[in-house]
């Protein structure tokens, strides 16, 4: 069996670079967002430890920011904001990825604040959000699941939503 980092990194970069080229059509950004597995799949490769996946991920998001009627939808997606602020605050992100992340994030995070009831519930979950990233936080795990024969690029992003859905 081949190396299956070696085999997968090209498979995700050649996966979000179409996306990132379909979302550069504005035709075609309300259909992305509504989609089932589009989004879900954006925000996982925002997690890709290769670096142009990472990027790439973002850029297709910040084009499907640009459409208004996406950013509700996309500011509520399992894990949308959370994984943003985690680009943001890794150390290891580069510069440009990092100011990428932060113009999404500011995006989708400013689409409804049109009251103040709005503007106490985004600082409540940034502050939320921010307790879980801290490193203050002993009790926070990473788990790494391996599995076996999981190497589709369709199903790879939907079984990893599932798992992230579980309790």
């Amino acid at each position: 069996k081949m190396n299956s980092t070696m085999s997968e990194e090209p498979d995700a970069l050649s996966v979000v670079n179409q996306l990132r080229d379909l979302a550069a059509d504005p035709l075609n950004r309300r259909a992305i967002v509504q989609d089932q597995g589009c989004l879900p799949g954006l925000i996982l490769f925002l997690d890709h430890p290769n670096p142009p996946v990472v990027h790439s991920a973002l850029l297709a998001l910040r084009y499907l920011a640009e459409c208004r009627a996406n950013r509700e939808k996309m500011k509520s997606e399992l894990g949308m904001m959370l994984s943003l602020q985690n680009v943001i605050q890794k150390t290891t992100t580069p510069g440009e990825t990092k100011l990428l992340a932060s113009e999404v994030y500011d995006v989708l995070q400013s689409s409804s604040l049109s009251d103040t009831d709005n503007v106490n519930e985004m600082n409540y979950r940034r502050r939320k959000a921010q307790f879980f990233l801290g490193s203050t936080n002993k009790r926070a795990k990473t788990v790494v699941l391996h599995i076996d024969g999981l190497d589709d690029s369709v199903r790879t992003p939907l079984v990893s939503m599932r798992v992230l859905s579980m309790r």
